[in-house]
């Protein structure tokens, strides 16, 4: 489904920008979650600026063979992402943000029973967009948008622009640096929150490879374990 084509057209702007990094998100990716936290962090500490889009879990994998439950609750994902869309469209980026948070609280700190893939979707299950938006004050009809697939066309493009952005075969998140033509990195993948000293030099080093355009690549497959409820008994 992905367009990586350097000739494919770029996305409307972000209103609200420009921002120091565009933020590319599905609210049932657990690293993505963790980066998140992170940056947020950053911008409380640092005068950097987050703009929100849309990479879905959903659309990546729609052509792939997964149980059942995981394709409920990376569904689940894609309605949530519609609600965003529409929020976006209405209210800016900033609530976009918001939706994301409340999210993610709901979601990743809370322990669940059975394997994992029993507990994501368990998870993704309990987290009430009503009642989101209720808490947040946002409108109650943006409800609607959850049913809505004709959001689907602007989820689906700002996920093939993460990967026209970064390549192929890549995970997320995915961040872009002074978008919308910085260098766009997969990552960072963290398994925990550094404290505030610790977030500033990370994200100051991760600016360093960033802002080297020819940079690509550092990995390495030894990670620590998650540090979410919800994975706890994993």
């Amino acid at each position: 489904m992905t367009d990586t084509s350097t000739n494919a057209p770029e996305l409307p702007a972000l209103a609200g920008g420009p921002y120091d990094i565009e933020f590319f998100f599905d609210p049932g990716c657990p690293f993505a979650w963790q980066t998140s936290v992170w940056a947020r962090r950053v911008t409380e500490l640092r005068d950097v600026a987050i703009g929100w889009r849309f990479v879905s879990l959903r659309f990546i994998n729609e052509d792939k063979d997964l149980p059942d439950r995981t394709v409920d609750a990376q569904t689940r994902g894609l309605r949530y992402h519609r609600i965003c869309a529409a929020a976006r469209g209405r209210l800016g980026n900033d609530a976009v943000g918001a939706l994301y948070r409340a999210y993610g609280e709901r979601y990743w700190y809370t322990a669940g029973e059975g394997d994992l893939v029993d507990r994501l979707a368990a998870a993704a299950a309990s987290v009430d967009p009503v009642a989101i938006l209720a808490e947040l004050d946002l409108p109650a009809d943006l409800i609607e948008a959850a049913d809505d697939d004709s959001w689907d066309t602007l989820i689906r493009a700002e996920s093939d622009e993460a990967f026209r952005r970064t390549g192929p075969d890549v995970g997320t998140p995915i961040i872009t640096f002074d978008p919308p033509h910085g260098n766009s990195l997969f990552g960072p993948v963290i398994s925990s929150i550094p404290d505030d000293d610790t977030s500033v030099r990370f994200y100051d080093a991760l600016r360093t490879f960033a802002d080297f355009m020819p940079f690509s690549e550092l990995k390495r497959t030894h990670r620590a374990p998650l540090d979410l409820p919800l994975f706890a008994s994993d």
